[in-house]
């Protein structure tokens, strides 16, 4: 039985440092989110320091949503860092199906063995080499469709695979859960699925990964579903979210989280 409020008092105890690779898009706003949930945020991508910040760091993410030159290289340094350290590390495979160019990076961040996998349906789907209706980084196939891909992907990989959306789904191949919860309003905020990816690496230090996931994705629909009670519309919805993600107790998370074994 997952307890995600027993992770979530864990994760603010540690305050981890969670270095993220992530998108122009996504930097400032990752950044709050981790911060308001407990964590603290680094965003170090440069080639030149990624692979030894990553030894300062509890949790690694990269995103691949502007993935370019220099910026890969990077990645792959700081992944080849993580798993020599034995850190947990975080892909956030952002639009893998839409070109040749992310198919191919995808394939070769996959390759250096990620602990967890957080995409949305059409991105796991064609990472397991499925074929998928992605429209850019947004989801054009529904979570359930991906639910038998992402329990292969997880057991050719090792990583834990989760698809986010509606109701998200949680698999280490073995072990499975859906996490209801949430708002309609979310999707309509950027890059609060890049967030998420590092809420995700901020639970995962030094905890199972498959219970560590389902606990962060648990966390973040309470959240979202406590600020869109409280909201009137996209603007005033991201700042609720931070509120909630700040104010949301281990308890009450415990009390009020949805998680169903699958």
């Amino acid at each position: 039985m997952i307890d995600p409020g027993a992770h979530l008092h864990r994760m603010r105890n540690r305050a981890p440092l969670v270095q993220n690779i992530t998108n122009f898009v996504a930097m400032n706003v990752m950044a709050n989110v981790l911060l308001a949930a407990g964590a603290s945020p680094a965003m170090v991508h440069g080639l030149e320091e990624a692979a030894e910040f990553a030894g300062l760091a509890g949790a690694l993410t990269i995103n691949i949503g502007t993935a370019s030159g220099d910026w890969i290289a990077g990645m792959e340094a700081a992944a080849r860092a993580a798993g020599a350290l034995g850190m947990p590390w975080v892909l956030d495979p952002v639009a893998v199906g839409a070109t040749a160019f992310r198919r191919e990076l995808g394939a070769r961040l996959m390759a250096l063995g990620p602990t967890i996998l957080r995409g949305n349906a059409s991105e796991i789907l064609a990472l397991a080499g499925t074929a998928a209706r992605g429209k850019g980084a947004d989801a054009a196939d529904p979570v359930a469709a991906a639910e038998q891909a992402a329990r292969d992907l997880a057991r050719r990989s090792g990583a834990v695979v989760a698809v986010t959306g509606p109701v998200d789904f949680v698999t280490d191949g073995t072990r499975a859960a859906r996490v209801q919860g949430g708002h309609p309003l979310m999707p309509r905020i950027t890059a609060l699925g890049c967030a998420l990816t590092g809420v995700v690496g901020a639970f995962a230090v030094s905890e199972d990964p498959f219970a560590a996931t389902t606990a962060a994705l648990a966390f973040y629909a309470r959240a979202g579903e406590i600020a869109g009670a409280a909201a009137h519309g996209p603007g005033s919805f991201q700042v609720a979210f931070l509120d909630a993600l700040h104010g949301l107790a281990p308890d009450d998370l415990s009390r009020s989280a949805r998680i169903e074994p699958a």
